[in-house]
């Protein structure tokens, strides 16, 4: 039996995957809802995407698609896996918003998916500590 994947995603991905609908995250889309990866997050995780998705060119996005940030939310709720907020990673980003999303994703030896410059600029650093830094192709 091979073992599920787990997979940390930061809130620019949730957005390409739930209110952008980008081509790239279909793949990875569809491994969530077949639950052949394990999304793991923190309550600030979705905190900071509730946040996010209250900014008006992400509120204009979901409206023109009939979404709501409700509806993101809910499948927030439904596919990602709510862990503690993980101690302090030995890297630290300079960015102190993506933190979080390092210290969850070391913390459990989890797959980072992001495209936030300040993570890609690590992602050596994390491979060392066990975490795969994924972006897309």
């Amino acid at each position: 039996m091979t073992a599920t994947v787990r997979v940390v995603l930061d809130t620019n991905i949730v957005l390409d995957l739930f209110v952008f609908h980008d081509a790239r995250a279909v793949s990875l889309r569809s491994a969530l809802h077949a639950n052949q990866v394990q999304w793991i997050a923190t309550v600030p995780m979705r905190e900071e995407l509730q946040l996010v998705l209250q900014y008006p060119h992400i509120a204009t996005r979901m409206q023109q698609q009939n979404g709501s940030a409700d509806q993101v939310l809910a499948l927030f709720d439904a596919l990602a896996g709510i862990q503690p907020v993980a101690a302090k990673a030995p890297v630290t980003c300079k960015d102190t918003d993506d933190q979080k999303f390092i210290d969850l994703a070391v913390a459990h030896h989890a797959d980072l998916w992001s495209k936030d410059h300040a993570i890609m600029c690590l992602h050596k650093r994390l491979l060392v500590l066990g975490v795969t830094f994924c972006v897309w192709p």
